[in-house]
């Protein structure tokens, strides 16, 4: 029993992360891979799509291979990080103050502790079974790109390069041989870092004298982003890899199109949640603008969380509907106060002590003014 359970253990901790939202990630036979978050900025004009995805990822491996179902043929290029940085920018939420006239818990004489005073801050017939379209060196990646018509076939491949493709996987890239879409491979290969770069120092173990290069570092954090571009006459983002996540899957969807588009349905997850809608020049941001080549453009941030991945019953296809601009609105409550700082609701209960205390002197002296005046006229 004991050995039994130590193979149990020993297998979740070599099993591979297999899925990820929109695609596949496959790292060593040896080695694990998981995909917290999948961020992903969509540009569609009707004819075109493009898809700047960013993975973040945790696990050991220092390779992968991602594969990503298209409906036409792709080419592959690396993305720009600071595009992601631009697009939190422009849908980031609007901070406004909202005052409030009486204390409440944490104001004076309610809250009698001491503090700073700082306020808390508030992604064919007759055509070879595999064929591979083009391979290059982005970045820090090593992209192959693939195309096949059989899972099979891609399984060869795959298997030739390292990497091994599970049966469930394969049985979930048949639907798309069916309609006859392409699926493309990429390779996530990190190159070795050369330690007298690094260091100003020879050697690989830090011993003088020597040179090499330290081991390729593991896929972790934010992966550099690669951008997709295919021809597709429908707004189209695959998922339906995702099921077979075994944890929890996290999508973020920048879409840029010609009007506010969200998805039909929501697939098997929470209700996409819309965190953000409203045109924007396209010109904002380099970056931004190298995506929607400087036009003005409907941005809508969509946020989507798949508790159960195994839920996932297809892709996202996403439609126009009215062009209601949102923003979300962080309010922060602040006492009213004047001057120094001074509750506004202080001076204004003092004012009606004050008041009341007049009124009632005024009272008392017309009384005592009265008093005397009856008596001098009794006598």
């Amino acid at each position: 029993m004991i050995i039994a359970l130590l193979g149990l253990q020993l297998g979740s901790l070599i099993a591979p992360a297999y899925a990820c939202g929109c695609g596949a990630m496959i790292p060593d036979r040896n080695q694990r891979i998981g995909v917290d978050r999948e961020t992903s900025a969509v540009r569609w004009d009707g004819r075109t799509e493009q898809i700047v995805m960013r993975f973040s990822v945790r696990g050991n491996a220092e390779r992968a291979a991602w594969i990503m179902p298209v409906p036409a043929r792709a080419d592959v290029t690396l993305g720009d990080p600071e595009l992601f940085d631009a697009l939190e920018d422009l849908t980031g939420p609007e901070y406004r103050t909202r005052h409030y006239f009486w204390p409440r818990s944490r104001d004076w004489p309610f809250d009698l502790t001491t503090t700073d005073g700082a306020a808390a801050e508030p992604p064919s017939a007759g055509a070879p079974d595999v064929g591979v379209v083009g391979r290059e060196r982005l970045g820090p990646f090593d992209v192959a790109r693939l195309t096949a018509t059989d899972p099979k076939a891609l399984s060869g491949w795959l298997e030739e390069n390292g990497f091994e493709l599970s049966d469930r996987l394969s049985a979930e890239l048949t639907p798309y041989v069916e309609r006859k879409w392409e699926y493309v491979a990429v390779r996530l290969a990190p190159e070795p870092t050369d330690t007298a770069a690094d260091t100003g120092t020879s050697g690989a173990t830090g011993d003088t004298g020597t040179s090499g290069t330290n081991p390729a570092p593991a896929l972790s954090g934010d992966l550099t982003p690669l951008r997709i571009t295919f021809a597709s006459t429908e707004l189209v983002y695959p998922m339906r890899l995702s099921r077979l996540a075994k944890n929890p899957q996290s999508l973020g969807l920048y879409v840029l199109a010609d009007h506010r588009m969200e998805p039909r349905d929501d697939i098997g997850g929470s209700r996409p949640e819309v965190t953000f809608a409203g045109g924007i020049k396209g010109t904002e941001d380099e970056t931004l603008a190298a995506l929607t080549g400087g036009r003005p453009v409907f941005l809508t941030a969509l946020d989507q969380e798949f508790p159960e991945p195994s839920r996932i019953d297809g892709d996202h296809e996403l439609r126009a509907v009215a062009d209601t601009p949102y923003r979300e609105v962080v309010h922060t409550d602040r006492l009213l106060t004047v001057g120094n700082g001074i509750p506004v609701w202080i001076l204004t209960v003092s004012g009606v002590l004050l008041a009341a205390a007049g009124t009632v002197g005024a009272v008392v002296a017309v009384r005592r003014a009265r008093a005397r005046t009856e008596v001098r006229s009794a006598v």
